[in-house]
């Protein structure tokens, strides 16, 4: 009896298609060499009858994801179960993952096994939405379509047998999601090289350092950005000075023949290598010459097509985002999540290695981590972990990360608002600033905005212990820190009461604002005779009832009763609030080389919210123990 040999389990891509917002085909590739191997499998597992063993052209696949739109409620699903759920739909799943990893029925009439292409990666970039199916077995999606048909709800914690341990399995999911946010990139030209920062002067060190940062004498840190790469790249870029290394398409979408010459390069017959468009790009403008041959005994990696030649340097920056929602009460606990990431830029002549141990780890209590392909990582230590990697040219991102704020948050307090009248409503922020950091954690700048959405702004009357206030037509900003003085080696408590008066509502707006929103509670968006001229009648309402109702009325996330919260903007600069952190002095180089090594640190706010303790507020529940 002959076995069936096992599918590799790399990643590769049967195909790729392009939809616009009209959901058409705007562009598609396939890749016979991979599709030829899903044929085979299907038959070496007898399932070429039982399976959807070819792929659809542009107008079924087309069809099928309009069809899907109705079918789930919305242009991106929620992965939710609801009452109307149709039995084989992803919905019917019952888990949120659904929303971006999808599965199609190419024949409407016929929704079985024969008819599913599963799994369909969803990305939405602009105006477009961009579906990739890579390689899976054959039992991977006969799988996905008995949990489309189970009759029970979601699935149970710690059981084996769901969507999740199923994905787990699939490491093509992995990368065809890196491809699609690939191509996303490129079509909306959001294509720019991770930031890395360098001081214009080097630094002392020492007491000068000490000496100089205490009286607000410092070298203001720059971004750096990889110089126009050619066949022979000579020099590196001048310290702060910003070039790119590809092309500003930004204002325009990417033509057809750019996109196939990068899905040719990045993945010759439908096997993913380098999604750095950066490289791919270079490549096809300067091509090799002989001088760009790596030494006969080492082999060139793909994310490094050609060898740097000039001064040699080494550049890390570690760039953290703040994330939290501060309730101030007691049944609500706050909560602060860091993701951060490692960026670096290694202009080093030949192919050489480079490590460091990886510092902090015991305090920064990480929940996620990943490196980039060139990384090797050891088995961490106390609070150490050893990494070795081969750069690739350019800026590049080293290692990814999510954890919590070692720290405590930068900003901590309460933000109160109450309306005393219809018209009418009192403030009050207490804030403490950088209460537990020490030098050098300096807060470049911090700044509190009060949005009033659905309210026009008429007069604001109150004064803050420390900085100054701005009004626009809909929002409050409360500079505290601003840049220029920063606050360094010291923590402050701010404090801003204040009332803030509305233009009166126009009554007539309100009566048919009402009765709309009237119409649409009792409906259900997810209607399963939901067309496309509902859709757009839908919107249509939708955007009539935030234009007109007043706040009491408004049921919306993040803008519930329009005033119910603020949110912090701020940037600390000279350490990671994680503890993460690499020592310049412990970085070695393989072949042994010299190369003065530079290192920085950003922290910035991303959704940083204090909610209203006088308001409602949306939090998580928590199983209490």
């Amino acid at each position: 009896m002959i076995g069936v040999a096992a599918m590799p389990s790399g990643c590769s891509i049967r195909a790729i298609w392009i939809l616009n917002n009209l959901d058409a085909v705007v562009f598609s590739r396939r890749f016979p060499v991979v599709e030829k191997r899903w044929r085979a499998a299907c038959n070496a597992h007898n399932d070429s009858d039982r399976l959807f063993s070819s792929l659809p052209t542009d107008s079924d696949l087309a069809d099928a994801f309009l069809d899907r739109k109705h079918r789930e409620g919305s242009a991106r699903g929620f992965g939710i179960r609801k009452s109307n759920s149709s039995l084989g739909s992803d919905s019917w799943v019952d888990d949120p993952i659904t929303r971006h990893i999808i599965g199609l029925y190419i024949i409407k009439e016929d929704e079985d096994n024969k008819n599913l292409l599963w799994p369909l990666i969803l990305h939405i970039k602009g105006l477009y939405s961009i579906l990739i199916l890579p390689l899976v077995e054959p039992r991977h999606l006969k799988a996905y379509a008995r949990l489309c048909k189970r009759p029970d709800c979601g699935t149970a914690l710690g059981l084996d047998d769901g969507l999740s341990s199923l994905l787990l399995d699939l490491p093509s999911v992995t990368g065809a999601f890196m491809v699609a946010h690939a191509i996303g990139d490129i079509i909306t030209g959001d294509t720019v090289e991770p930031e890395v920062i360098v001081s214009a002067a080097p630094s002392v060190g020492g007491l000068f350092d000490s000496l100089t940062g205490s009286i607000g004498i410092s070298s203001r840190a720059k971004p750096v950005a990889p110089p126009v790469a050619s066949s022979s790249p000579s020099g590196a870029a001048v310290p702060g000075s910003v070039t790119a290394d590809a092309p500003k398409i930004g204002s325009r979408p990417l033509d057809k023949d750019s996109l196939r010459t990068f899905i040719s390069s990045s993945m010759p017959f439908g096997t993913p290598l380098d999604l750095n468009y950066s490289n791919i790009f270079t490549i096809k403008v300067n091509s090799f010459s002989a001088t760009d041959l790596p030494p006969a005994d080492q082999k060139q990696p793909a994310w490094k097509p050609y060898l740097f030649k000039g001064k040699q340097r080494m550049l890390f920056t570690i760039h953290e985002i703040v994330h939290a929602a501060l309730y101030d009460r007691d049944e609500i606990p706050d909560t602060i999540s860091v993701s951060g990431q490692i960026n670096c830029r290694a202009d080093l002549e030949g192919l050489p290695d480079v490590s460091f141990p990886l510092a902090g780890l015991n305090n920064a209590n990480l929940e996620v981590l990943s490196y980039h392909p060139c990384a090797q990582v050891s088995d961490q230590g106390l609070d150490k972990q050893g990494v070795m990697f081969s750069p690739p040219l350019g800026n590049f991102v080293l290692m990814r990360y999510q954890t919590t704020c070692a720290l405590g948050p930068p900003i901590k307090g309460f933000y109160q608002l109450s309306m005393v009248s219809e018209d009418k409503g009192a403030f009050l922020f207490k804030l403490h600033l950088m209460e537990g950091y020490k030098a050098p954690l300096t807060m470049e700048f911090c700044t509190v905005t009060m949005p009033f959405p659905r309210r026009r702004i008429v007069s604001l009357d109150g004064t803050p212990s420390v900085g100054t206030v701005s009004t626009s037509e809909h929002s409050v900003e409360w500079k505290i820190v601003t840049s220029g003085r920063g606050l360094s080696g010291k923590s402050i408590e701010v404090t801003f009461p204040g009332t803030v008066k509305f233009a009166p509502w126009q009554n007539q707006r309100l009566s048919s604002s009402r009765s709309s929103f009237g119409i649409i509670a009792d409906e259900d968006s997810d209607n399963e005779a939901e067309n496309a001229s509902n859709m757009v009648n839908e919107e249509h309402l939708m955007e009539k009832m935030n234009k007109d109702l007043p706040p009491v009325d408004l049921e919306e996330p993040f803008c519930w009763q329009a005033y119910n919260y603020a949110k912090v903007s701020f940037k600390v600069v000279g350490a990671s609030v994680s503890g993460i952190a690499v020592d310049p002095k412990s970085v070695s180089i393989y072949p042994a080389g010299k190369a003065p090594v530079d290192f920085s640190t950003q922290v910035t706010s991303g959704d940083y919210i204090l909610w209203n303790t006088l308001g409602k507020c949306p939090h998580v529940a928590t199983i209490k123990r």
